[in-house]
């Protein structure tokens, strides 16, 4: 019998990893008819199947007071409990209206019980889980002990209980073994792996009329080396490798294009980037204002390309990160038929 499937996160919103393999989900779960429905803060998925909820997204205001508080020292001011306990009490009402508007049988959190950056909306979604027993199925990217800035804190109690939980109606989904071992070893909780998945059945299509000009849009001559990095600006992403690669060729027509935006992890690292690619004579263009979930317009009548439209055109993929899930982006060079640092 088909079911109603509630996928719930932060955002689904661009191409971040947990965005695309949620998307790579719902196309699977639609083959047998499940129907997929969103929650999250925000979202760039249909309306019409989609329940937005401002406060869920990790950089509402909020969220981002209550982030400044628990991740610098081992003491929690009572006044920040007061403010994680009301802002995860009213997402936990928003958890019921979006079950009951779309008649969800089963919810998907997708990586908000694993990674705290909405340490709120996990404490909501373990307490909706408790109460109403739902079933569920927790797809895990990337875990709270796997990121130093996350080992400082003082909400150790809310981390036991929601990061992830463990709770007799869920079930847990990981992305490699190593993430299988360590929830074992840490929660005690047994999972199932089901790697990032790409369809090399299906080969890329050409390119067409609209992303004919993705270079000359992005200011590259036919002449440019293409290097794409096709990843957010956060310090994982190791992009002062790439940028230390181009440093060393030597070679003007050199372009290291970055696909994404930073932010999510403040802008510090982006600063650091700037300077040194200064530093190193290396140019460097993030062009996240032209590159989107799906083709369109922006407010200045610019094409907004695909990232898949920026591998057609590149000539080579830097991908250094120092850790990763699993990294999609490797596979996406492959399935190119690009050359992958």
């Amino acid at each position: 019998m088909a079911k109603n499937i509630g996928f719930v996160s932060t955002r689904f919103a661009g191409q971040d990893g947990v965005s695309l393999e949620s998307a790579k989900w719902a196309e699977v779960l639609w083959e047998d008819r499940h129907v997929s429905f969103w929650y999250s803060g925000e979202s760039d998925r249909n309306p019409d199947i989609s329940h937005v909820v401002p406060e869920a997204y990790f950089g509402f205001s909020e969220n981002q007071w209550i982030n400044e508080r628990i991740w610098k020292g081992e003491q929690r001011d009572r006044f920040v409990t007061e403010r994680i306990r009301a802002l995860a009490d009213y997402l936990k009402s928003t958890l019921y209206r979006f079950v009951e508007k779309f008649a969800i049988d089963i919810i998907v959190p997708q990586n908000c019980l694993a990674i705290p950056m909405h340490v709120p909306l996990g404490i909501a979604l373990t307490e909706f889980l408790s109460e109403t027993r739902m079933p569920a199925i927790a797809h895990h990217h990337d875990f709270y002990w796997e990121r130093t800035r996350f080992s400082v804190n003082c909400i150790p109690e809310y981390l036991d209980m929601s990061f992830p939980p463990k709770l007799g109606n869920m079930r847990d989904v990981v992305i490699n073994q190593e993430a299988q071992e360590q929830l074992a070893l840490r929660k005690g909780s047994a999972s199932l792996v089901i790697p990032n998945v790409f369809d090399f059945e299906n080969p890329p299509e050409p390119v067409d009329d609209y992303a004919s000009d993705v270079r000359e849009e992005l200011g590259l001559t036919d002449d440019d080396f293409f290097i794409l990095q096709p990843t957010r600006v956060v310090p994982r992403k190791g992009i002062e490798q790439a940028i230390k690669l181009v440093s060393l060729l030597k070679d003007s027509r050199c372009k290291l294009v970055i696909s994404h935006e930073a932010g999510d992890e403040g802008y510090e690292y982006l600063g650091m980037l700037e300077q040194l690619a200064k530093e190193e004579g290396v140019d460097m263009r993030i062009v996240a204002d032209r590159v989107g979930e799906v083709r369109q317009r922006d407010s200045e009548g610019r094409k907004v390309y695909t990232l898949w439209d920026l591998y057609h055109h590149a000539d080579f993929v830097t991908y250094p990160s120092t850790y990763e899930g699993f990294g999609n982006a490797l596979l996406e060079a492959i399935y190119f038929r690009k050359p992958v640092l």
